[in-house]
Parts: structure tokens; sequence; C-alpha cells
């Protein structure tokens, strides 16, 4: 409860305070990427149920000759990766956050796609709210791989508590101050999740 209230009360006056921001920001996404400005994707929220998660548009809808999306390096600009690195494409999950769908802290919410391939152990990121921000995100974000990613997620499930939160969220401004870990190796972002480690080795196991 106490969780609820505070994200609430701070994603409410945080979207006051960065409105003007989140104005000018609207106004060049689309005179840089065109409509729509905001990219609305469904997420796997609680318990893995799905909610639609709302951030700034930072990548071009060019496609190739068969009309597939180019990979994301082709496709985010220098202005997209700029909103990145700075996390202003992340101010509208706010909104997410004052309708309850999300929490200022938590696992990040990642493609509904990966729901099946998670062990039963990374699934326990989803047994909180999702965050703008969190454990992972202060320990390496997209520079860490999956499996650590996932390890920091249900680490911070099992230890979660007020303070925990209030160092994540000052931890945060520190590493958008700094830009750590905006890309993973030469990726723009991170690279497809297809599977923890742990099980590629069970599987290879299993048919060697």
């Amino acid at each position: 409860m106490i969780k609820r209230t505070l994200d609430f009360v701070v994603a409410a006056s945080a979207l006051a305070i960065m409105a003007p921001v989140m104005g000018v920001t609207a106004i060049l996404v689309r005179k840089k990427l065109g409509s729509p400005v905001i990219f609305r994707q469904q997420r796997p929220g609680l318990g893995g149920r799905p909610f639609e998660m709302m951030k700034f548009r930072t990548m071009r809808d060019e496609r190739d000759a068969n009309g597939q999306l180019l990979p994301d390096e082709q496709r985010l600009t220098a202005f997209g990766s700029f909103l990145r690195s700075s996390s202003l494409d992340e101010l509208p999950e706010l909104i997410n956050v004052l309708l309850g769908d999300m929490s200022l802290v938590g696992p990040r919410p990642l493609l509904m796609e990966y729901l099946p391939l998670y062990s039963e152990r990374h699934f326990r990121r989803h047994e909180v709210l999702p965050g703008i921000t969190g454990w992972a995100q202060v320990n390496g974000r997209n520079a860490i791989d999956w499996d650590a990613k996932f390890e920091l997620d249900v680490w911070y499930v099992e230890n979660q508590n007020l303070w925990l939160d209030v160092r994540i969220l000052l931890l945060t401004v520190w590493k958008v101050i700094k830009r750590d870990g905006i890309s993973h190796g030469r990726e723009a972002t991170m690279p497809k999740f297809s599977g923890s480690f742990s099980q590629v080795q069970r599987s290879e196991q299993v048919n060697s």
C-alpha cells in the first residue's frame, strides 16, 4: 500500500513537473520521426498479464523489400539514440504508473513473446509490478547478458523494500546522467532473448 501510494504521488508530481519537457519532446518526435508520437505495445505485467506500455517513439518504420522491419540499429536515428540515452523516451510510462500497470521500481516489462522462454525461476520477475527502472537497470542495464539481468530481477523480487526502491531511484538518476549501459556490445539495444543459457545447456544435453 505504501509503495503504491509513493508510486502515485511521485508519478503525478513528475508528470506535472516534466509536462513542458514532454510537450517539447512530443513535438520533436513528430517532426523528426513522424506519427505516432507515442509507441504503444503490449507487455507482460503482474503475473504475466498483458498491459499496454507507452513510450516516446525512437525508431523509424523502415522495412525491407519483403515488408519486414529493418534491424533496430538501422531504424534508430541519432535523435532516437539521444532519447534513449537520456531516458526521455520513458517519460510516458509515468502514465502507466498512475494507471497501476507499472511501478516506479521493478523488473522492466519485456516482450510478450519471451514469456514461454523463461525458466521457472526467471518467471518470478512477474511476481511484482514491472518498473520504469529496476535493480538490473542500475547494475548494467543493456550491457549485461539476459541471464544476469533476470537474476538481478529475481534478487529484487526476493529482497524488495521501500529503502531499496529509494536507493534504486537515486542510482537511476546517476546512471542517466552518466548514460551507462545503453547498448549491448555492438547492438543498438539488447539482442533478442531466445531462452536462458541454462535452458540451452539442458536442451543440448538432452539432444546429445
